[in-house]
């Protein structure tokens, strides 16, 4: 493993760097690679963020966000740009099979690999790591990782400060979820005095709906609700038809889930949709309740405790026979 003293030298000398996260990147996905690539930038290093996937229509403000390269719009030259770098700085994962078609890139490379990260059960083919399953958010280890780590708080601009601020406020719930500690308002009130607007913010993610997306609300909440009150569970399940009938793109799902956990008493929320390729459930849950345990147990996935997906090759209905299936198992905990 590198030592801080070791990246920092690395650093000192202008390096080819690649930048990149997960499959379908979020706001604390994007936002701590386009913070990450300000920094980079402003030392004269050469960098590149690479990402994946497309990502959701409403993170194209971001500031950096034209530089931002797909992977699978031109994979040969992506691949280049990956075999030659020095640093490739991973945020927001921490097993390469989250990357989907970059794994295979990202292994062969020799370049010395940083990640940034607060999943659970890091996989280990990281050189360097700032990992802590506690924190908020990605954004949030990014922020530590310049002011504390690099001791380069002076160097956090107000892009930067924009990126990260999105990154926390998204991977937050906007400040609601039970990981928001009173260090997370700290380094918030120091992103808005550092230049996030974070009104801005707030209605760039959150405001910025197109009219399929807000029908596309309205019908799942109206005919794809289900509640089964007796373990205190809600779900919706959506089916390729639906995805095509609302246009639904990139990001037109996010929050979805934690509509039905917004239900009254409701301890435990699932979204079940079918993704043609793959039937994707993303779990939410209050308390004490493991989705991350059950994501993992059943459906090949994990994360954390009140947030994880997976994934299936079951037909969707048979998923969602299968995820009710599983409340009995945890009716203990669903109930107290």
């Amino acid at each position: 493993m590198f030592t801080p003293e070791a990246l920092k030298k690395e650093l000192a000398k202008p390096k080819q760097i690649v930048v990149t996260t997960h499959h379908k990147p979020d706001g604390d996905a994007l936002g701590s690679s386009l913070a990450i690539y300000h920094w980079l930038k402003a030392k004269g290093h050469t960098v590149h963020v690479i990402v994946p996937s497309d990502f959701p229509f409403f993170l194209d403000w971001m500031p950096g966000r034209d530089a931002v390269l797909v992977y699978t719009a031109d994979q040969a030259a992506n691949d280049t740009l990956i075999a030659k770098a020095d640093l490739i700085f991973c945020l927001d994962f921490n097993w390469l099979t989250r990357t989907h078609a970059m794994e295979d890139a990202l292994k062969k490379a020799a370049g010395t690999k940083i990640m940034i990260d607060h999943h659970l059960e890091p996989e280990g083919f990281d050189d360097f790591r700032h990992w802590d399953s506690q924190a908020a958010a990605s954004a949030q280890l990014v922020y530590d990782f310049i002011t504390n780590v690099m001791d380069d708080h002076q160097a956090i601009t107000a892009e930067i400060a924009s990126c990260l601020y999105t990154g926390i406020m998204t991977d937050t719930g906007s400040f609601r979820f039970q990981a928001t500690t009173p260090a997370v308002h700290l380094i918030a009130a120091d992103l808005i005095t550092l230049g996030a607007i974070n009104w801005e913010i707030h209605e760039s993610v959150y405001n910025s709906f197109t009219e399929n997306r807000l029908k596309f609300l309205g019908f799942c909440l109206l005919n794809r609700l289900e509640v089964i009150a007796e373990y205190r569970t809600a779900l919706f399940y959506i089916s390729r038809q639906d995805l095509v009938r609302f246009q639904v793109g990139t990001g037109d799902t996010e929050g979805l889930v934690n509509y039905a956990l917004a239900i009254s008493g409701m301890k435990l929320a699932a979204l079940i949709i079918d993704r043609t390729e793959l039937v994707k459930l993303s779990l939410r849950s209050t308390g004490d309740f493991p989705c991350n345990e059950v994501c993992k147990k059943y459906f090949n996935g994990g994360g954390h405790r009140n947030a994880a997906g997976g994934n299936s090759n079951e037909p969707l209905e048979n998923v969602v026979k299968k995820f009710k299936s599983i409340l009995p198992e945890y009716k203990a905990l669903l109930i107290a």
